[in-house]
C-alpha cells in the first residue's frame, strides 16, 4: 500500500507513467523492472534517436503551415521525432505584405534574425523596429510578455527565423508563466 502524501498518493506501480508516451517504452507497471532500469531503456531510446534522428534538414522539403500566428515552417519542435536533438524549437515565418502575425503572450526567451523585409515587434504595446539582418531578442518576463511582429512593407514580405530553448519538456508548455494566443494572425480562419 503507497502511503499518502501531502500532494495525493505516492507514486507507484499503478501511476508511473512515460515521460513520453510517443517513446514505446513501456511503463514500470508493463514491467516487472523497476525505475531505475526504465531510466536505461530511456537512455537507449535517445541514445538510437540521435544516431539515426536528421542532422541537416532541407527548408525546401518542409512544409508551411498556417496557425493562430501566421504562416510557419518548423525546422526543429518536440512533436517531431525525425530529428537529432529535441532540445530546440526552431522555425521559419513568413508576413505577407502589410500584415502581421497574431498577438501571443509568451514567457519570452525566444531570439529572431530577421531574413529579408522590413518592420516592427510591438512588445507589451511598444514598438520595435527592425529590417533585414537585425536580431530581436524576446526578453524572458515573469509574468510573461504580448508579442506580435508586423510587416511595414506594401509589397514585399517579411521572412524570419525563430529560435529557443526546448524547456517545454522540463517546465511545461507554459513554462512558468504562461503561453497564450491572444490575437490570431489575419486570414488564419480563412487558411483553416
Amino acid at each position: 500500500m503507497s502511503t499518502p502524501t501531502q500532494h495525493g498518493e505516492a507514486p507507484d506501480e499503478r501511476t508511473v507513467r512515460p515521460v513520453d508516451q510517443r517513446l514505446g517504452i513501456p511503463t514500470a507497471a508493463d514491467r516487472s523492472e523497476n525505475l531505475l532500469e526504465w531510466l536505461y531503456q530511456l537512455r537507449d531510446y535517445q541514445r538510437e534517436h540521435q544516431r539515426n534522428g536528421a542532422w541537416l534538414i532541407k527548408g525546401r522539403d518542409l512544409p508551411w503551415e498556417y496557425n493562430r500566428q501566421g504562416k510557419m515552417k518548423w525546422f526543429l519542435h518536440p512533436a517531431l521525432d525525425n530529428t537529432s536533438i529535441r532540445s530546440m524549437l526552431f522555425s521559419m515565418q513568413e508576413i505577407p505584405p502589410g500584415s502581421k502575425t497574431g498577438v501571443q503572450k509568451t514567457p519570452g526567451g525566444q531570439v529572431l534574425y530577421i531574413i529579408s523585409g522590413r518592420g516592427h515587434t510591438l512588445l507589451d504595446g511598444e514598438r520595435h523596429d527592425w529590417e533585414a539582418e537585425d536580431v530581436v531578442n524576446i526578453p524572458i518576463r515573469a509574468n510573461g510578455v504580448h508579442v506580435q511582429h508586423v510587416n511595414i512593407d506594401r509589397r514585399e514580405p517579411v521572412v524570419f527565423v525563430q529560435a529557443e530553448i526546448n524547456l517545454m519538456d522540463m517546465l511545461g508548455v507554459d513554462r512558468g508563466s504562461e503561453l497564450e494566443q491572444v490575437e490570431a494572425a489575419p486570414g488564419f480562419e480563412d487558411a483553416k
